[in-house]
């Protein structure tokens, strides 16, 4: 037990051991303050720190958003400009961040290396709770004023700053705003009504004094809690927030926190509308029922609520999410399906889009009677056991492939421990889950939640969120005209202010500033090998089969890897659509719906995607798979094995209806991913002209393929192109159903024999055939394009042609991407453009180095820091700091760890396309030894401005501004 080991200036509250997660986690008060720390203390060697502030605000300004940036801007033991980013690039961090969650803001990092983590530790600690907040940082991450033409009064006054762009950018995406304004109505008084990362026409409102008024008051730890996750001693941990930070407070009285929601006693119904600047508006209306719920920190209710949610809609099988797929009210069901249950209140939401506005209330009756129709006749108790399994599954699991796994746990349990809940409760739901067994035996069970919670709660949103042309136009009209009347408001002394602002925040942007009083690691610190799983010795058999022993806390990992056959183009372009239907339409006997039902009785979930890679020596030569992928409980692993040899070998085809919902649904996913991703579909079409995998990537996954979609979806409202469709999907499916295979296994030790055998038995040894495998035709074709869509910022990328993995030159371009960004892109572009992100970096596998900006309200101007980054570079002396800091930043990339199974399968699958651990471990020793003579020489060699290829993401209105050379193409 952890409580004789804390810190003297903390009090031990309570631990507990979590079995099925192999951690303790402990409870304390720091005794002054009163801020707590939870510590789950685990084996990894990957530490996690997360300090967090309740942060509530009144209104939709973006306060705590711009808080968050700019108490990143410089502390009081580290007064320089830019400590956050600068200490990026002085680490060997796994991960760095901060988020503003609707009421709390939160300051997060993880690191393998010791000395590593206490730095960052200092670093956060000084910024969260002594940051100095310059008006000058402010301006730049909130919002500013500016002459559109520096020291020009006569050009027109324009809004700038990092926040402003990135909420502009966010708020650009329809389900972004569907899921504002449908918070809005559900939560008429409390702090969720509110846009907590800022409207972008409220933000100017914001003031700086605002701004530190909020700061001393949320940013104290008596509104703060700590969290902690790894193998370093409490005390330790403890010891440090003490002298840095906590020992300079006092406790505060006040009690900062949410109120519960006053209740309606009768539904709501409103109709809003959002910005979609196209012609055709027809099916372009959303629909969403809204319900609040009891409080998130009731670990019963919560649990029955994620239950009720995942019965309701987790898969085609599941009643409500059936009869949305199946609607011809709709396209798809809604993003906004499911549970919320970060908020002190919880709210579950369904709903359809692609709709009209005239069937919000046939939408709001399918729903109702269907609620009411589960009510009455009760559900197959199988079904709610499926779920039941589902959620003891994604409990038993470690993770880590996206997130450290420390700090997924950390925010799973965030909100209760911001609403003074039980935070270490919610990390061992093994009790709430054993209650929950108990209760589903109760057939009225599932039914009752329905009736208490949705079908007699008058607290319901029925929110209609119609397009609407003009209303981009209306918007940018009225900002106009808002700016317009505050410059002629303007006397010459005002006028002069302004200038001299954006005067002294470019001089500031631009100082040099002494980054000797900030710790950082050195190439010293940097461990000489990679630690890569190794695959077990198996006796040679009849399948070509590769397992790994891995800690996976009780779960079975397979894949079955297909080579892919050689395939025409249209069949290429079928892919995305086949992998999905692979594991979404029936199999054998069995129809969709059953067989998703059973994939919930007996997996942890199965998919299938195409995995394709350029060779380490020549990017034009390509290696293709097919990968189908499962999980389970170790005591399922027989039947996850059957159903992934079913799923290849009797997959059908034939249900068309079910197609034509898949492709309508991929096409209103694929849509709504650009404002998201725009900067990654930029560069896949950047990069298209260069290598064979870039060109397929962007045909397939990229804004090519969400063309092809759309263009898929209209083609098949005809009946009989529906029928072909089906019919060309099942003769690609029997091509990939002979293609030679291999098998991946990952489990814990104990299960091999047992899980060989189940294999042995469900596969049958191929036949010898004559195989093709994929031809896909060289490329080496640069583009000029812009690509048109419904954003109000832009996304560029510049690609230019390099080298594969296996050239002398291809570790001094990976080093050359964040050079560049460190020393010149981030603060040209993110800094003084205004861009919420930007950056450079070589992809070795289509021997492409790109750059590229995201959330940026320019596009000519970036493009010229494109080019000017180079030139920069030339021109830099004496740069050993940023040349270390840069290669620390490629190998902590490296380095990062992932969770026990995601390492096996990544370390299999780098093998699979020739980066066998050896190759991998000599590119990191040249990576290691790049020289800034490297760096010069390749960017000379291969970033020349005649072999760029450009490609940005803008909408109709900007590309009116552009030069004419773009060629222009309508997403």
């Amino acid at each position: 037990m952890q409580a004789d080991h804390s810190h003297s200036a903390f009090r031990f509250l309570q631990s507990r051991v979590v079995d099925a997660l192999n951690i303790e986690v402990a409870e304390y008060e720091h005794t002054a303050t009163g801020a707590r720390h939870y510590h789950i203390a685990s084996d990894h060697d990957e530490n996690v720190f997360l300090v967090a502030f309740r942060t509530v605000p009144q209104d939709s300004r973006g306060v705590a958003h711009i808080l968050e940036h700019t108490a990143l801007c410089g502390s009081e033991r580290y007064p320089v400009r830019d400590p956050f980013f600068m200490m990026t690039r002085r680490s060997l961090n796994t991960f760095m961040n901060a988020f503003t969650s609707s009421d709390w803001t939160a300051y997060p990092f993880a690191s393998q290396n010791n000395k590593d983590f206490y730095n960052l530790l200092d670093v956060y600690l000084d910024a969260a709770f002594f940051s100095r907040l310059d008006p000058l940082d402010f301006a730049q991450e909130g919002h500013r004023i500016e002459f559109a033409e520096a020291s020009d009064t006569e050009s027109p006054l324009v809004y700038k700053g990092v926040v402003y762009n990135e909420m502009k950018g966010a708020m650009s995406s329809p389900v972004s705003t569907l899921w504002q304004t449908l918070s809005r109505h559900l939560f008429p008084t409390t702090t969720y009504h509110h846009n907590s990362g800022g409207e972008p026409a409220c933000i100017p409102d914001l003031t700086y004094d605002d701004l530190l008024s909020f700061y001393r008051s949320h940013y104290h730890p008596s509104n703060a809690v700590f969290m902690t996750f790894g193998n370093l001693p409490v005390a330790e941990l403890q010891q440090r927030f003490e002298d840095n930070a906590l020992s300079r407070f006092e406790r505060r009285n006040e009690v900062i926190a949410v109120n519960d929601e006053k209740r309606y006693f009768a539904p709501l119904r409103i109709e809003e509308a959002y910005s979609l600047a196209q012609e055709d508006l027809s099916q372009s209306t959303h629909h969403v029922l809204g319900w609040l719920l009891p409080r998130s920190i009731d670990l019963d209710d919560l649990m029955q609520a994620h239950l009720l949610s995942r019965v309701l809609l987790d898969n085609s099988s599941s009643p409500l999410r059936a009869v949305l797929e199946s609607s011809d009210l709709g396209s798809a069901p809604s993003p906004l399906c499911g549970l919320e249950d970060s908020n002190r209140e919880m709210s579950f939401m369904c709903g359809l889009e692609g709709s009209e506005p005239e069937h919000a209330a046939a939408f709001e009756a399918l729903v109702l009677d269907t609620l009411a129709t589960i009510a009455e006749e009760g559900i197959a108790m199988d079904m709610v056991e499926a779920q039941l399994h589902q959620l003891e599954l994604s409990q038993r699991e470690i993770t880590g492939d996206g997130y450290p796994f420390g700090l997924q746990l950390i925010l799973a349990s965030m909100p209760a421990a911001i609403h003074r809940g039980d935070p270490i409760g919610v990390l061992d739901v093994d009790p709430a889950l054993e209650k929950l067994r108990e209760q589903i035996k109760d057939p009225d069970f599932i039914p009752g939640l329905i009736r208490r919670w949705l079908l007699d709660n008058p607290h319901r949103v029925r929110l209609t969120l119609r397009p609407d042309a003009e209303l981009a136009d209306r918007r940018d009209a009225a900002e106009a005209a808002h700016l317009e009347q505050i410059k002629a408001g303007l006397d010459a002394v005002q006028a002069q202010a302004l200038i001299e602002q954006a005067d002294a925040l470019e001089a500031r942007q631009q100082q040099v500033d002494d980054d000797s009083i900030l710790p950082c690691v050195t190439l010293e610190d940097v461990p000489a090998e990679l630690h890569l799983p190794t695959a077990d010795e198996l006796a040679k058999g009849e399948l070509d089969t590769t397992w790994f022993s891995a800690g996976t806390n009780g779960l079975v990992y397979q894949q079955v890897i297909v080579d892919l056959p050689d395939l025409n183009e249209s069949e290429q372009a079928l892919l995305p659509l086949y992998t999905y239907c692979l594991t979404e339409l029936g199999c054998g006997d069995r129809d969709y719906r059953v067989n998703q039902a059973y994939q919930s009785q007996v997996t942890g979930g199965l998919h299938a995607y195409t995995s394709l890679r350029g060779s380490v020596d020549d990017e034009q030569r390509v290696a293709a798979y097919l990968v189908m992928s499962g999980k389970a409980l170790s005591v399922n692993s027989d039947k996850l094995t059957q159903l992934m040899a079913e799923t290849l070998e009797r997959a059908r085809f034939d249900e068309q209806s079910r197609i034509g919902e898949i492709v309508a649904q991929q096409r209103t996913r694929r849509e709504q991913s650009i404002t998201g991703s725009g900067h990654a579909l930029a560069m896949m079409a950047a990069s298209a002209g260069f290598a064979p995998v870039a060109q397929f990537s962007h045909r397939t996954r990229g804004l090519e393929g969400v063309r092809q979609v759309k263009a898929l979806d209209k083609r098949i409202q005809a009946p009989e192109a529906l029928v072909a469709l089906a019919d060309e999907l099942a003769v690609l499916h029997a091509r990939i159903a002979q293609a030679p295979r291999r098998f991946l296994l990952v489990a814990e030790e104990e299960h091999q024999q047992a899980i060989l055998q189940q294999l042995a038995q469900s596969w049958a040894p191929q036949a010898d055939t004559v195989f093709v495998p994929l031809q896909l035709p060289t490329t080496r074709k640069p583009v000029h394009q812009l690509w048109l869509t419904n954003t109000q910022v832009n996304f560029c990328a510049c690609a230019f042609p390099t080298v594969p993995t296996g050239h002398v030159d291809a570790a001094a371009l990976t080093v050359l991407g964040d050079f560049l960004r460190n020393g010149y892109l981030h603060r040209a572009i993110r800094e003084k453009g205004g861009a919420y992100g930007a950056g450079a970096g070589q992809d070795n596998g289509d021997a492409v180095f790109r750059f590229f900006s995201y959330r940026d309200p320019r596009v000519e101007g970036t493009l010229d820091d494109f080019r000017q980054a180079v030139d920069w570079l030339s021109e830099c002396t004496d740069q050993q700091q940023r040349l270390q800091e840069a290669i620390l930043g490629v190998v902590s990339s490296m380095d990062k760890p992932g969770s026990p199974a995601g390492e096996a399968k990544s370390t299999y699958h780098s093998e699979l396309f020739g980066r066998s651990p050896e190759v991998r471990q000599a590119f990191r020793q040249q990576i290691l030894a790049v020289t800034m003579d490297d760096l010069k020489r390749v960017a000379a060699e291969y970033l020349k401005p005649e072999r760029a290829s450009v490609a940005v993401v803008t909408s109709p209105k900007t590309a009116e501004t552009l030069p004419t050379d773009f060629e222009r193409i309508e997403i």
